[in-house]
C-alpha cells in the first residue's frame, strides 16, 4: 500500500491548522488523555477541533477524529463533509479512517505515523482504498517531529 502518504506536499495553511490540532492535542495531554487532536476545515476555516476524550467519557469512539466529525456535521447540518480537509496530530486508526471515508472529506494530513494501528499507510489504508465507494488524499509528516514529542512525551511520564 505504498503512496499513501504524500510528504512534501504540505503548504503552508497545513502548518497553521497543525499548530491548531497541536494545541488540541496538549489540552488532551494536560486532561490525562492520549494526546492527539484534530481540525477540520472547509474553504481555510475552522469548522470544528476536539481531542481525545476516551478517559474521562469511558467512550471507546471518544477519538479526537471522531469528535471532530460530529462537530463538523453539527456545523454542516449534514453528514458529507465535502470539500474538508482533516488535521490530526496523528495517523487514524481504522475506526477514525472509515468514519473519515465515510463522511467524504477530501483530505487527510497527519502529524506522525502510526505504525502500529495507522489505517492511512503503515499498518493498511482505507483512506485510499479502491474498493470503497470514496478516496481521501493523504498528507502526511506534517510536523511530525513536535507530533511525535508530544505522545512519546506523554508515554514516558506514564511508564
Amino acid at each position: 500500500m505504498s503512496g499513501a502518504v504524500l510528504p512534501g506536499l504540505q503548504t503552508e495553511s497545513d502548518l497553521i491548522f497543525m499548530r491548531v490540532a497541536l494545541r488540541e492535542a496538549e489540552l488532551a495531554a494536560r486532561e490525562g488523555e492520549v494526546p492527539i487532536g484534530a481540525v477540520i476545515v472547509v474553504d481555510g476555516q475552522i469548522i470544528a477541533k476536539a481531542h481525545n476524550l476516551r478517559e474521562s467519557t469511558g467512550d471507546p469512539t471518544a477519538h479526537a477524529e471522531i469528535l471532530a466529525l460530529r462537530a463538523a456535521a453539527k456545523v454542516k447540518r449534514h453528514w458529507r463533509l465535502l470539500g474538508a480537509t482533516i488535521y490530526t496530530t496523528l495517523e487514524p486508526c481504522p475506526m477514525c479512517a472509515g468514519a473519515i471515508v465515510m463522511a467524504r472529506a477530501a483530505r487527510l494530513v497527519y502529524g506522525t505515523a502510526d505504525p502500529k494501528a495507522g489505517a492511512a499507510g503503515s499498518l493498511m489504508n482505507i483512506l485510499q482504498d479502491k474498493r470503497l465507494n470514496h478516496q481521501v488524499t493523504v498528507t502526511g509528516g506534517v510536523l511530525e517531529t513536535e507530533c511525535s514529542r508530544l505522545l512519546r512525551d506523554f508515554f514516558k511520564e506514564r511508564r
